[in-house]
């Protein structure tokens, strides 16, 4: 076998892989296509349903017209094409999510097979958990908060304005684009568990080291909460406090994930109680006692 017949054998397995990766990327590729021309499809249901804490809002301040307006032509459309993105990304995030396992499975172990997919499976729950809070606690408390700043006109007895109105308004743009934010960062923050753990499960962090920079912790929470939130300090309060609890939670998630691997090594006799002691010491201790 000639060295240039060498060199085309050993670049096969990267040709096979690369044809793999871009075999799942295609597929990938087709089932968000599809699942968003099905959103697309039916995306005004899909933005009265985004639009419900805004109507609850305006409905317990007594106004019943929630409608939202177009400031420009071609809002409505990029409405639509907002909606059909998101909607189409979240339904066929399960089905690239196994695309994704397809491709990564067959270059593990089967011990770290059954440690990764756990987490495949927890990070899209962990999501929509997230969003979920978002969407049903977070969004009503935001919204009430900012339809508070309206206030009735009322004029003088000689019919002179004595206080300027100030309704709402709003752009149907505008408000799809501050609930998608809400959604998506509360979602994003619902992942701090999954990705902890997932790292301690590879010894990048531990327990004690999150412990250790837990008030380094607790500022970036506080820049997070002021940047992916609105000015509203009663939202940035909610995030703060649902972040930090979920980083408490990733601690008690990893250091229980150490005491399964600590077991594990002690029963298969690799883990040393004293890892600081010489074990020419130890040695030497042990004829003394013989």
């Amino acid at each position: 076998m000639t060295k240039s017949d060498e060199i085309e054998d050993s670049s096969a397995p990267l040709i096979e892989h690369l044809a793999e990766l871009r075999t799942r990327l295609i597929r990938a590729m087709i089932a968000f296509i599809i699942a968003m021309v099905f959103c697309f499809s039916f995306w005004n249901p899909i933005f009265n349903f985004m639009t419900e804490p805004l109507c609850s809002a305006l409905s317990a301040r007594g106004q019943d017209d929630c409608g939202l307006v177009l400031i420009k032509l071609q809002e409505g459309f990029f409405v639509a094409i907002s909606i059909s993105l998101v909607g189409g990304l979240v339904l066929a995030f399960p089905f690239i999510s196994y695309q994704l396992w397809r491709f990564v499975a067959p270059g593990l172990y089967k011990s770290e097979k059954g440690a990764f997919l756990p987490f495949l499976i927890a990070s899209p729950f962990m999501f929509m958990l997230g969003a979920s809070f978002a969407y049903y606690v977070v969004t009503p408390m935001a919204f009430d908060f900012f339809l508070g700043f309206q206030q009735p006109g009322s004029l003088t007895s000689d019919g002179e304005t004595q206080q300027s109105a100030i309704s709402f308004m709003g752009s149907a743009q505008e408000y799809l684009s501050l609930t998608i934010k809400f959604v998506v960062a509360f979602g994003l923050c619902f992942q701090l568990p999954v990705l902890l753990t997932l790292l301690g499960k590879a010894g990048m962090v531990s327990a004690d080291g999150l412990g250790a920079v837990r008030k380094y912790a607790v500022v970036a929470i506080l820049i997070l909460a002021a940047v992916v939130t609105p000015p509203d300090v009663i939202t940035q309060v909610i995030l703060f406090t649902v972040v930090y609890g979920l980083y408490e939670i990733s601690i008690f998630l990893v250091r229980r994930v150490e005491k399964k691997r600590e077991a594990r090594l002690r029963a298969e006799g690799y883990y040393d109680d004293n890892p600081d002691e010489d074990p020419l010491l130890k040695e030497f201790d042990e004829d003394d006692d013989r």
